[in-house]
């Protein structure tokens, strides 16, 4: 991977705030809890590693909490935690991503202003305003997200690019993504810049199950 350049104090503030804040305390005063929804565990496939995670609401907002340790395809072993945020319509609104890649601290910041715009460690990126989700590259938990947003009924299709996090690049890009609903718990996706295409099958909380070739939960 190509090193992430250096987080700025301003966006280190910030995530210590959101993390105070998503802990319940704001300012010294108790806000109102979070409410654990679901929860699963993955395992990595063709590298050894797993990810852990939760679906919360706090209010009319919803959030993901979950950690992913595995080893990546250089090598280097990879301790991860994130968090994203989205709007009672699963709207993306922030994410931190914190840990470790090899010898390399990770500490990232991810907004989606009201009016689009993405901004990574405080620096806009260009080019995502259409993209109303993320996609945290390390991760299947962000899949949730996307498919809680469409909403699709069995046999309707829909594009979802995304705002992608990509470790190895140190950067927010788009990756054009397509869903179609196949069945109650069936989705057939496709990701054509990754040449990637398979069967996601999916739980009915909206966690992905089985991630051909890449993650599957554990009993």
């Amino acid at each position: 991977m190509r090193r992430i350049g250096a987080v700025v104090t301003a966006s280190i503030v910030a995530h210590r705030r959101r993390g105070e804040a998503c802990a319940g305390w704001h300012g010294g005063a108790m806000i109102r809890p979070m409410q654990t929804l679901a929860t699963i565990l993955w395992r990595r496939l063709g590298q050894p590693g797993h990810d852990v995670c939760r679906l919360e609401r706090a209010g009319e907002n919803w959030q993901i909490d979950g950690g992913a340790a595995f080893r990546h395809e250089d090598g280097r072993v990879a301790q991860l935690h994130y968090r994203v945020r989205c709007d009672r319509a699963w709207h993306t609104q922030w994410c931190t991503v914190r840990g470790w890649l090899g010898g390399e601290a990770i500490d990232l910041s991810i907004v989606h202003g009201a009016h689009g715009v993405w901004k990574l460690n405080d620096v806009p990126v260009a080019e995502l305003g259409h993209c109303v989700d993320l996609d945290l590259g390390f991760t299947p938990a962000t899949n949730l997200l996307q498919l809680r947003r469409l909403h699709l009924a069995a046999g309707e299709s829909a594009d979802a690019p995304v705002a992608w996090l990509d470790l190895d690049g140190g950067g927010l890009t788009e990756l054009q993504q397509r869903y179609e609903r196949r069945s109650d718990s069936d989705y057939w996706y496709a990701a054509p810049r990754f040449d990637y295409e398979a069967m996601l099958e999916v739980t009915p909380d909206g966690f992905i199950r089985r991630y051909p070739t890449m993650w599957e939960a554990e009993a």
